[in-house]
């Protein structure tokens, strides 16, 4: 069975940016996977760390059951994911388990570090998957297979520098749209906190305005999640693009595919 996972840094990120696609492919006959590397435990003004990360671990595990994703457990806290050899090590090790065929993680560029380390560690793991004399925590067999990255766009649309970030495809996602918006509501804690910290009135219209932008940028669909393709390199051919399962439900986005 073909498989895919989800590589995002905390609790909700995955539903804001990737799950729509985590959803398509699964209804081509994919085994899905989600992984946020860290507990979420400062995502509260409420409760202290270890609360925090106890309630955010409970919404997680019920966001990838909505989803009907196998769940692997974080590993790490907020602001303090690293791109460090014991972090790679476990992300490496959990890649040589699933195996899969399509990894969606973060965007290369984005508005918080937690991000774009989650970022490079899923890029380097993944690239480890064949290499026996990289050993990983625990120890997993090592194989070599075609596999193809795909990042996100950012929360923000737009790099660190305020410039907007175009994608090289989209996937249309109008029709898992209600089970990714029941996915996120599970991360009911984020509410109030997001409106304080990050200035999302609310999380639930915002990943909803998200969609919709995304879709205007897709000339095509109503709703939609953009994406990246990764350099081939290291990890698939050169034309693999797996994300062309979904058929009519997937666009090259000709214009930037052009100026590469």
């Amino acid at each position: 069975m073909k498989t895919a996972i989800a590589i995002a840094a905390h609790p909700d990120d995955i539903e804001l940016m990737m799950a729509g696609t985590l959803l398509m492919l699964k209804k081509t006959g994919y085994e899905i996977h989600y992984l946020n590397l860290s507990s979420g435990n400062v995502g509260s003004l409420q409760y202290d760390s270890q609360t925090t990360a106890k309630i955010r671990l409970e919404e997680a595990r019920k966001a990838a059951e909505i989803l009907g994703a196998h769940f692997h457990p974080p590993f790490c806290n907020d602001l303090e994911i690293f791109y460090d050899l014991p972090t790679l090590k476990r992300l490496a090790g959990i890649v040589r388990e699933v195996k899969p065929s399509v990894v969606l993680t973060h965007s290369t560029s984005d508005y918080m570090e937690d991000h774009t380390n989650t970022c490079r560690l899923a890029v380097t793991a993944t690239f480890a998957r064949g290499m026996p004399n990289f050993t990983t925590i625990p120890p997993e067999q090592t194989e070599n297979y075609n596999t193809t990255i795909y990042h996100a766009l950012p929360h923000t649309l737009s790099d660190n520098l305020r410039k907007k970030i175009t994608a090289g495809a989209f996937v249309n996602t109008t029709s898992v749209h209600a089970i990714k918006l029941e996915a996120l509501n599970a991360h009911r804690s984020q509410k109030n906190w997001l409106d304080v910290s990050q200035k999302m009135n609310s999380y639930l219209q915002t990943m909803d305005d998200i969609s919709v932008e995304v879709g205007k940028m897709s000339k095509r669909f109503i709703r939609a999640e953009g994406w990246r393709r990764h350099l081939h390199f290291g990890f698939c051919n050169y034309d693999t693009d797996p994300l062309n399962d979904l058929g009519k439900d997937y666009v090259i986005n000709e214009e930037y595919e052009n100026n590469l």
